[in-house]
C-alpha cells in the first residue's frame, strides 16, 4: 500500500465508523489540519469514493449547494462525525487566513450542533471576530455566552486593544475583577497596550500596580508592554526603568524603547539603543529598523540613516510594507529626494502610504509638477487616494505656484467622497495668498463650511508678509491673536510687516504686546551634520570653537558674492538702527554661519545640508543662491516649510516661497 504524507488521512468507504474514527484521530493528533485536493472532491455525490484530506483545502468551498464549506457538508450528510476539535480547527484556519465569511458559516453550523454550549469553541469564535475586526459581533457573542472564563474576557479585551478601542478594553477590567477572575499575562499585556493609546498614563499606572501585586511585572511580555505603555505616554525615564528591571528581554522590549525615543524625535537615543541591542546579540526586526528610520527622519540625520539602511541590507532585510515607507520618508526628510525615489522604485509593494510618502517628499522639495505626475500615475493604476494624498498634492501646488492645478484637485476631493478638513482649507488659502489673490482668499475664508482657525488666518498673514500687504496682514494677525494668543509666529510676522514698512512704533507695540502676554519668540538656530557630529549655530554666535575662522570665511564669501550681484536686503533686520549696522547684523544670521562652517570643514564639490528651526529669511535665501554659484556646490537648506536646493545661482523653489 502506498504510504501517504503525514498531513493526509484516507477515509475509506467500508463503514461510517472507520471514516469517523480516522478523521477524528487525525484532527486530534496532527499538528496540521486536514483538507482536500481538487481531484479528490470532483465528485461530491460519490460518498463511497476514497477522500484524502489536506491542510491547504480545509476551507474548501462546497462544490454544489450546501453549507458553503465541504467539510460541513460531509457532516450534514452523515459522512463525517463532528466534534469540538474539528470546529476549533476550522475556526483557527479562518483566523489564520482572515476568512470572516467562512468563519460566519462555521459559527452558524456550530450553533446548530450538539456542541453549541462548548466554551472552548465559543472563545475561539469570539477571538475570530475580534481578530477580523468585527468587534460588534464579538461583543454580541460575549453578551450571549452563559458562561465566561478568563480566556473569554481576555479575547474581548485584546480585540478592543488591537483595534484601537482603548476605552472599551479598559472598562472591562474592573468588571472582570468584580467577578473574581484573575487576569493573566495576556490580559495585562492587552490592557497595557490599550492604556498606551489613551490621553494619559492614569490607567496604565493602575494596571502596573496590579502587575506588581500579582507578580507579572517580571514576565517578559508584560514587561515589554509596560515599557511600551510608558514610552507611548512620553515617560521615557519610567520606560527605561522598567526596561532595566526586566530579568529577561526580547526584541519586543528593545523595539518598544527605541520606538518611544523615535516618537519624541530623540534620534541619538534611538541610535544608541539600536547599537546596544546588537552588542547584546538581539537581532533587529522590521519594527526596529522602521523606528530608527523615523528617528533619523525627524532630525534629518542622513548619514546615520544611510548607515542603518546599509546594516539592514547586510542583514538580509527587504523593503517591505512599513519599513520601506519609513526609509523613503527618512531620505525625503533628510534632503535626499533622489535616494527617496530609488527606494520608492524598489519597494516590494507600494500601498497608499508609499505613494503619500513619495508625494510628500516631492512637495517638500518644491517638485510641484513631479508631484502631479506621480499623483496621476497613482490614479491610473487605481490606488485609491485619501485625505493625506490630496493634502500632499495641494501643498505641492501651493509651493510651486500651480494655482489652476491646486483649485482643480481641491474640487476633485468631492469626486472621491473626501470631505476637506482644516488642513486642506489652510493650503488653499496659502495657495491663493501666495499668488497675491487676496480678494479670492478672503472670499474663500468667508465661504468655508467650517469656522476659520488660527492656522487659516496664519496662512493669510504669511502671504501678506510675502506681498507686504499691511492692512490685511494686520486684520489677519488680530484674528490669530484672538484664537491662539500664545503662538509667537504671528506676532513675529506682523512685526516683520511693520519693520519692512519702517513703522518702528508699531514694531515696538507688537513687542510690548508679546512681553505683556508672556509670548516668547523661538530663537532661530541652524545646524549642520558633519562626520556624524551635529554643529548648531545661533545668530551672532560667539561660542563655537572655530568662530574666528567661521567669521573670516563668511567675510571672504560675502565679498565675492557682492561682486556678482548680491545686495543685502536690510528689510529683514527688525531693529531701528542705521543702514550700516543693519547690514552688519544681516551677515551673522545662523544659516550663514552654518554655511561658512560647512565650507571650512567639508570637501570641495560635496553637497552641503543645513537645517533651520524657522523659515529661512529672504536675505539669507538670496545670499545662499549667490554662494552656490561662487563655490560651485549644491547647498540644501531645510526650514520649517520646505527644502531649498541651491545650485549654480538658483533655487529649486523658483523664489516662490
Amino acid at each position: 500500500m502506498k504510504k501517504l504524507p503525514s498531513n493526509r488521512v484516507v477515509i475509506f468507504s467500508t463503514t461510517s465508523l472507520v471514516r469517523n474514527v480516522l478523521f477524528s484521530a487525525h484532527f486530534t493528533a496532527s499538528s496540521t489540519p486536514a483538507t482536500f485536493t481538487d481531484s479528490e472532491i470532483s465528485d461530491a455525490e460519490d460518498w463511497d469514493a476514497s477522500c484524502v484530506f489536506q491542510d491547504k483545502d480545509l476551507l474548501r468551498k462546497s462544490p454544489n449547494s450546501g453549507t458553503g464549506l465541504y467539510v460541513l457538508d460531509l457532516i450534514d450528510r452523515g459522512s463525517l462525525e463532528s466534534n469540538p476539535t474539528l470546529y476549533n480547527k476550522l475556526l483557527r484556519k479562518c483566523i489564520q487566513l482572515g476568512k470572516l465569511k467562512e468563519g460566519r458559516i462555521v459559527h452558524a453550523h456550530f450553533l446548530s450542533s450538539q456542541f453549541r454550549g462548548n466554551l472552548i469553541v465559543q472563545n475561539t469564535i469570539l477571538n475570530m471576530y475580534s481578530k477580523c475586526g468585527c468587534l460588534d459581533d464579538a461583543r454580541k457573542l460575549f453578551e450571549q455566552m452563559p458562561t465566561k472564563d478568563m480566556v473569554t474576557w481576555t479575547a474581548l479585551i485584546t480585540g478592543y486593544s488591537q483595534n484601537d478601542r482603548a476605552e472599551d478594553a479598559l472598562v472591562l477590567f474592573p468588571q472582570m475583577l468584580r467577578l473574581g477572575l484573575e487576569p493573566n499575562q495576556f490580559t495585562f499585556s492587552s490592557l497595557l497596550k490599550a492604556s498606551g493609546l489613551g490621553p494619559s498614563d492614569k490607567h496604565g499606572r493602575q494596571i502596573h500596580s496590579f502587575c506588581l501585586k500579582d507578580g507579572y511585572d517580571s514576565d517578559v511580555y508584560v514587561g515589554s508592554a509596560l515599557v511600551d505603555m510608558y514610552a507611548r505616554c512620553g515617560h521615557m525615564d519610567e520606560a527605561q526603568s522598567v526596561f532595566d528591571g526586566l530579568v529577561s528581554k526580547n526584541e519586543v522590549s528593545w523595539n518598544a524603547l527605541i520606538a518611544g525615543h523615535a516618537r519624541k524625535s530623540e534620534a541619538e537615543h534611538a541610535l544608541l539603543l539600536f547599537w546596544k541591542m546588537q552588542r547584546e546579540e538581539y537581532k533587529p526586526t522590521h519594527f526596529t529598523y522602521s523606528s530608527v528610520f523615523s528617528a533619523c527622519a525627524s532630525t534629518g540625520a542622513l548619514e546615520q540613516g544611510k548607515w542603518v539602511h546599509a546594516h539592514m541590507i547586510k542583514s538580509g532585510g527587504k523593503l517591505i510594507a512599513f519599513v520601506g515607507n519609513t526609509l523613503l520618508d527618512m531620505y525625503a526628510k533628510s534632503g535626499s529626494i533622489e535616494d527617496a525615489k530609488k527606494v520608492f522604485d524598489r519597494l516590494v509593494k507600494r500601498d497608499v502610504v508609499s505613494w503619500n510618502s513619495m508625494l510628500t517628499g516631492c512637495a517638500q522639495h518644491g517638485l510641484g509638477k513631479e508631484t502631479i505626475r506621480l499623483f496621476e500615475e497613482m490614479l491610473r493604476i487605481q490606488i485609491e487616494p485619501n485625505e493625506i494624498t490630496f493634502l500632499c498634492v495641494l501643498t505641492a501646488c501651493s509651493h510651486a505656484g500651480l494655482l489652476d492645478e491646486g483649485k482643480h484637485y481641491f474640487d476633485w476631493m468631492k469626486k472621491y467622497n473626501i470631505e476637506p478638513d482644516v488642513s486642506h482649507y489652510v493650503t488653499i488659502v496659502d495657495l491663493l495668498g501666495r499668488a497675491g489673490l487676496f480678494d479670492q482668499a478672503e472670499k474663500f475664508i468667508k465661504e468655508m463650511p467650517i469656522k476659520p482657525t488660527a492656522a487659516v488666518w496664519g496662512a493669510l498673514l504669511g502671504a501678506c508678509r510675502m506681498h507686504k500687504n499691511m492692512e490685511l496682514g494686520t486684520y489677519a494677525a488680530e484674528r490669530v491673536f484672538e484664537l491662539d494668543p500664545q503662538d509667537s509666529g504671528p506676532h513675529v510676522l506682523l512685526s516683520n510687516i511693520y519693520a519692512s514698512a519702517g513703522r518702528w512704533s508699531d514694531v515696538a507695540k507688537v513687542r510690548k504686546m508679546m512681553k505683556e502676554s508672556g509670548v516668547k519668540k523661538e530663537p532661530a538656530c541652524s545646524w549642520v551634520e558633519i562626520e556624524n557630529a551635529v554643529h548648531m549655530f545661533v545668530a551672532n554666535d560667539d561660542a563655537h570653537p572655530q568662530r574666528e575662522e567661521i567669521c573670516r570665511m563668511w567675510e571672504k564669501i560675502s565679498e565675492k558674492i557682492k561682486k556678482i550681484g548680491y545686495i543685502p536686503d536690510t528689510s529683514h533686520v527688525l531693529l531701528f538702527v542705521d543702514q550700516q549696522e543693519r547690514e552688519v547684523k544681516l551677515q551673522y544670521h545662523s544659516e550663514k554661519l552654518a554655511l561658512a562652517f560647512a565650507l571650512l570643514n567639508t570637501p570641495p564639490g560635496s553637497t552641503i545640508r543645513i537645517k533651520k528651526n524657522i523659515r529661512v529669511c529672504g536675505d539669507c535665501h538670496s545670499a545662499i543662491k549667490f554662494v552656490s554659484k561662487v563655490v560651485g556646490r549644491e547647498i540644501i537648506v531645510r526650514d520649517t516649510n520646505r527644502f531649498h536646493h541651491f545650485h549654480n545661482g538658483s533655487c529649486s523653489c523658483g523664489d516662490y516661497w
